[in-house]
C-alpha cells in the first residue's frame, strides 16, 4: 500500500468505516464517472424534442437557466464531497448535516432514482441501435419505440445492456474505469464533431434562438418555455456520481470536488453548443421530424446516411457507459446503506468480493431492480415515460435533503458543519451559493413535477397518470418511512445486526 492509499485509508477510518473497496480510479476515471451520468451527447439526443416541441427554438435559454440554478447545487455537492468522501455520497452527506432518518430518506430516494435511470438509459438504445443497423431489431417488426415491437425490442436491448454493465463492474472498478474512459473520450470527441459539421452545414443564424415558432398561441410564452425547461433539467443531474465513488478513489477529497465542478462545466458549455448546432442546422425548423426525431434527423438530413450512422453509434456509446456510470452510483448507495444496516439483506448487500474488492451483491441487485423496471414499457411506453419523469422528481427531492439541511447549518453558523478550507470551500460565497441551491431546487421540483398532461398522459386517458409525479412523490415518502421504521425495528430485535452496524457520526 503506497503512502497515499494509507492516508486515504486512515482518512476513511477517521469517519467511521474501514477501507474495503479498491481505490483504483485517478482524476479523469473520477470525472468519467460523473461526466458519464450527464452524458450530453445522449440525454441531448434523447430529450432535444421535449424542449423544441413545448418551446421552440427559443427554448435554448432554458439551458443557461437550469445550469447556473445547478452549478449551484454542484458548488454546495463539492464542498461536501471534500468534507465526507464517502460511498453513498448523498445518503452520507444528508444524515452527517442532518440526521439518520433524514439521511436514510435521501437515500432510499436516490436508490429509487438511479435504479429507474438507469433502465431509462438503458431503453434508449432502441432510438439508436436500429437506426445504425436493423439487425439490432431483433424481435422483428416496427422499430418505432413507441409501437408493440419496438416496445419489446427496447427490453431486449435495455436488458442486455444493463446485463453487460453488472458483469463488467463486477471485475473491478479499474476495469469499470476504462470502460467509462474509453466512452467519455468517444463521447466528447462526438460531440466536438457533431457541433462543428453542423454550424458548417448552418441553414441559419443564431437568431434562430429568438424564435418561438408560435408555439404560445395567443397566449403567454412564460408556460410553454416553463414546460420546454424539463428537458434541462432532466439532463443536468448525476454529477454527483463522482462522488458515490470517492472510497475507490485516490485522494478523493481534492479529486472528487474538482470532477463534479469539471463534469458541470464542461457538460454545460457541451450541452448548450449542441443544441445551437442543432437549431442552427436543421433543414427546416417546421418540419416535424425536427419535434419527434429531434438531433439524430438533423444529422442523418445534414451529414448523409453513413456519417449520420457513425455519430449514432458513437451516441450508443454514451449510452452504455452511462448505464454503466449510473448502475455504479446505484450500487454504491445501495452499499453504503446496507452497511450501515438500513436495508433488508444488508449482510448481503454489503458484502465486498475479497478478490475484486467490489460489492458484487448490490450490483445484481441493480441490475434485476432495473430490469424489472424495464418490463413496464411492455405495451405501456406512456406509463414508462411518466415513470421515467417521476424518477428525476424523485432525485431532485433528494437533492434538498441536503442542500435546505446545510444551508441551516451555514445560517446558525454551526462549528461541527463547515467545509474543508485544505480541499475544497466557497468562503464567504457559501451562503448566497447555497441560498440559490435551495431556491432553484425547489422551483425545480415543482416545475418537473407539475401535472402537465402532455408530459405525463399526452394520451388524455387517465387523470391518475397526469397526477402520478406528486402521487408517487407521496407514495414513494410513505413507503420510505415505513421501511425505515420496519429496518429500525429489526435490528433493534437482532442483537447481532445491531452490533454490526456502524457508528454513525451525525
Amino acid at each position: 500500500m503506497t503512502a497515499l492509499e494509507e492516508r486515504d485509508a486512515g482518512d476513511l477510518t477517521g469517519l467511521g468505516y474501514a477501507q474495503q473497496l479498491h481505490r483504483g480510479l485517478g482524476p479523469f476515471a473520477s470525472f468519467a464517472s460523473g461526466f458519464s451520468f450527464v452524458s450530453i451527447l445522449t440525454t441531448v439526443f434523447q430529450l432535444f424534442i421535449i424542449g423544441y416541441g413545448f418551446g421552440g427554438p427559443a427554448y435554448i435559454w432554458t439551458w443557461p437557466i437550469v445550469f447556473v440554478g445547478q452549478f449551484c447545487v454542484c458548488l454546495v455537492f463539492a464542498e461536501l464531497a471534500a468534507t465526507y468522501p464517502i460511498a453513498g455520497a448523498i445518503y452520507q452527506w444528508s444524515r452527517r448535516v442532518s440526521n439518520d432518518p433524514v439521511g436514510w430518506m435521501a437515500g432510499w430516494l436516490m436508490q429509487i432514482g438511479y435504479i429507474v435511470s438507469v433502465a431509462a438509459i438503458a431503453i434508449a438504445l432502441q432510438a439508436v441501435l436500429p437506426e445504425v443497423w436493423s439487425g439490432f431489431q431483433l424481435v422483428g417488426g416496427d422499430p418505432d419505440p413507441t409501437s408493440p415491437t419496438g416496445a419489446l425490442n427496447a427490453i431486449v436491448l435495455g436488458s442486455i445492456c444493463i446485463a453487460l454493465c453488472i458483469v463488467i463492474a463486477s471485475f473491478g472498478v479499474t476495469r469499470m474505469a476504462v470502460v467509462t474512459r474509453t466512452g467519455v473520450t468517444i463521447e466528447i470527441v462526438g460531440v466536438l464533431v457533431v457541433v462543428v459539421l453542423l454550424f458548417v452545414h448552418a441553414q441559419r443564424g443564431p437568431e434562430v434562438v429568438f424564435e418561438t415558432n408560435g408555439v404560445q398561441g395567443d397566449g403567454s410564452y412564460v408556460w410553454p418555455f416553463l414546460a420546454s425547461m424539463l428537458m434541462a433539467a432532466y439532463v443536468m443531474y448525476g454529477f454527483d456520481s463522482a462522488a458515490e465513488l470517492s472510497e475507490e478513489t485516490g485522494d478523493p477529497r481534492r479529486t472528487a470536488p474538482q470532477a463534479i465542478v469539471r463534469c458541470m462545466l464542461i457538460s454545460g458549455v457541451g450541452g448548450l453548443l449542441l443544441i445551437l448546432a442543432a437549431l442552427v442546422a436543421a433543414p427546416d425548423l417546421a418540419a416535424p421530424e425536427l419535434s419527434s426525431t429531434g438531433i439524430a434527423w438533423v444529422v442523418t438530413s445534414q451529414l448523409g446516411d453513413v456519417l449520420g450512422r457513425i455519430v449514432l453509434g458513437i451516441v450508443a456509446v454514451s449510452i452504455f457507459s452511462a448505464a454503466l456510470a449510473i448502475a455504479a452510483s446505484a450500487t454504491r448507495v445501495m452499499f453504503s446503506m446496507a452497511r450501515d444496516g438500513r436495508l433488508p439483506f444488508a449482510r448481503t448487500l454489503a458484502h465486498v468480493s475479497p478478490r475484486t474488492r467490489t460489492p458484487i451483491w448490490s450490483g445484481v441487485a441493480v441490475g434485476v431492480l432495473s430490469i424489472a423496471v424495464l418490463l413496464i414499457n411492455l405495451g405501456q411506453t406512456s406509463v414508462f415515460t411518466s415513470v421515467t419523469s417521476i424518477s428525476v422528481v424523485i432525485v431532485y427531492l433528494a437533492y434538498l435533503f441536503v442542500t435546505v439541511p446545510r444551508l441551516w447549518h451555514r445560517l446558525r453558523r454551526s462549528p461541527d458543519h463547515r467545509p474543508d478550507p485544505a480541499h475544497f470551500s466557497l468562503g464567504r460565497w457559501g451562503l448566497p451559493v447555497n441560498v440559490v441551491a435551495v431556491v432553484f431546487g425547489v422551483f425545480l421540483l415543482v416545475n418537473i413535477g407539475w401535472p402537465r398532461q402532455a408530459v405525463y398522459d399526452p394520451d388524455g386517458s387517465s387523470w391518475v397518470l397526469q397526477w402520478s409525479a406528486p402521487l408517487a412523490v407521496v407514495v414513494v415518502v410513505v413507503l420510505g418511512l415505513a421501511a425505515y421504521a420496519l429496518v429500525r425495528r429489526q435490528n433493534a430485535a437482532s442483537p447481532r445486526a445491531a452490533s454490526e452496524e456502524v457508528a454513525r457520526p451525525t
